[in-house]
């Protein structure tokens, strides 16, 4: 009875991951690469402007 214990431990955890993961990730938004790639032509943009002084 006592190794039916040991093996029902890594079960219910397992449950209950899986459980805990559907639900953080069940309001998760999704988000486009808008911000980044806004904040990256900014930076490159920048960089292009900057004359080399050698």
């Amino acid at each position: 009875m006592a190794a039916l214990a040991w093996l029902l431990i890594p079960l219910v955890a397992g449950i209950a991951a899986g459980l805990w993961g559907s639900w953080t990730n069940r309001t998760r938004r999704v988000r486009g690469d808008g911000p980044e790639l806004d904040g990256y032509n900014r930076f490159r943009e920048a960089m292009e402007r900057t004359t080399s002084g050698t």
